[in-house]
């Protein structure tokens, strides 16, 4: 995934890869670009993941022992093109066997326009078995059916630098007061607090304050319920300024990566899905030793459960591929233990199988713990609202960091892209 630039700009690069796009689509669907799937024996998966190859080759090796199928990655790294791509793969007879997608409105446009193949049958299996958890079936589930299966999931937490706590003498904080006062302290010792980014993830804050302060407000307005100009909202942002005004938010146009950020001590702690915790590994940190992390608390003292922000990437099935039946035997495979252990411990990070034990010892307690009775799952930001809402919240979430004075007047513009195609 590449960084949002300026509206204008990306609109225009994206039209013009959309045209390059459909046009080799059409060179595919004439014969000269070959089959998407020439051998039902090894599966082409398209995905917007292209950092994942080795953790998809791993995977490849393990199904062609066990179920004599083997998958080939075919990655991109830029979200926009693949999107295009998989929209325009999608319309002709050559579609790819599988591909990866986003839950939310994204899958839902897809699921109603008849080009996804049906899972119903793999998720009451998967769910009988103990192989997938009931409360994840809602976010794969359109008009009553089921579509694609989780490929990863993540929860969103405090990733934190061990060792500074340690020289500060702070503890992982079980309150937003106490986090504050840990942010304070980091400040005094002349480490910046928190990680923020004006890129791609520049909704992270936003969701983080939202859903932690009100997480009916929050449901409320991913679901285009609400506006933005909602006082609860409003009172979000000027928190969020707050923080940046009291120097405890890193600069937002910082380059570097957010792993070696942590690592070498330019920031104490970053917000991020469960996933990162591969960038922290291959960042030569351990885990346990060097690096940490924690539900983030609710700003809100007084809510009865603490929300936790659910991220969950589909591997999704098209409703004509080559060969369904592999597809179709290739997904059921995926959500058993003992692929799901193999595939987690590749990258790190959590799995959709409640019954696998994940290495990382962090990771697994902190899985059994976002589960529990005192925790409420929420539908990440990023999947949960429309896409013109999201390119539109991205921009202004980015240019509130750079002025924070103007968060007003960027509630605004999201809101007009709200009001403009809620739910589109």
């Amino acid at each position: 995934m590449t960084a949002p630039g300026t509206a204008r700009a990306r609109h225009r690069r994206h039209a013009w890869l959309l045209a390059l796009v459909l046009a080799l689509v059409a060179l595919v669907a004439s014969g000269c670009g070959g089959s998407a799937a020439t051998n039902s024996t090894n599966l082409q998966l398209y995905n917007d993941k292209a950092a994942w190859k080795p953790f998809y080759q791993q995977m490849s090796k393990l199904a062609h022992q066990q179920i004599g199928l083997s998958i080939t990655p075919n990655g991109y790294a830029d979200e926009p093109t693949y999107q295009a791509f998989i929209r325009s793969a999608l319309q002709t007879p050559e579609q790819p066997d599988l591909f990866t997608w986003t839950t939310g409105p994204l899958l839902r446009q897809l699921a109603e326009k008849g080009q996804l193949a049906s899972t119903s049958a793999i998720w009451q299996k998967a769910i009988a078995d103990g192989n997938l958890p009931k409360g994840l079936e809602q976010y794969y589930t359109v008009n009553g059916q089921q579509y694609c299966i989780p490929e990863n999931v993540s929860y969103w937490v405090m990733f934190y630098n061990k060792h500074i706590f340690a020289r500060d003498g702070i503890a992982v904080p079980s309150t937003w007061k106490q986090l504050m006062a840990d942010a304070a302290t980091v400040k005094g010792h002349g480490t910046v607090p928190f990680y923020q980014t004006n890129v791609l993830f520049s909704f992270v804050w936003f969701q983080t304050l939202l859903a932690g302060s009100d997480p009916g407000l929050y449901t409320r307005l991913t679901e285009g319920k609400a506006s933005y100009t909602d006082p609860g909202v409003v009172k979000v942002m000027r928190l969020w300024r707050s923080m940046i005004q009291d120097g405890y938010m890193s600069d937002p146009g910082n380059k570097t990566d957010p792993a070696t950020l942590l690592k070498t001590g330019q920031v104490a702690m970053i917000p991020d899905g469960t996933w990162f915790d591969t960038s922290m590994v291959q960042a030569g940190m351990k885990p346990g030793t060097d690096y940490g992390m924690f539900v983030i608390p609710a700003v809100n003292p007084g809510l009865a459960r603490t929300p936790v922000a659910l991220e969950t990437g589909p591997l999704c099935i098209p409703d004509k591929p080559a060969d369904k039946q592999a597809d179709m035997k290739f997904a059921t495979w995926w959500l058993k233990s003992g692929p799901q252990a193999a595939w987690s411990d590749s990258r790190d990070d959590v799995s959709a199988n409640p019954s696998v034990k994940i290495s990382d010892q962090g990771l697994n307690t902190l899985t059994h713990q976002v589960v529990g009775s005192k925790y409420q799952l929420l539908n990440r930001y990023y999947d949960a609202v429309s896409p013109n809402v999201l390119t539109a919240a991205l921009d202004a979430f980015g240019a509130f960091m750079g002025n924070p004075n103007s968060y007003q007047s960027q509630l605004a513009t999201i809101q007009r892209a709200a009001s403009g195609g809620a739910g589109s």
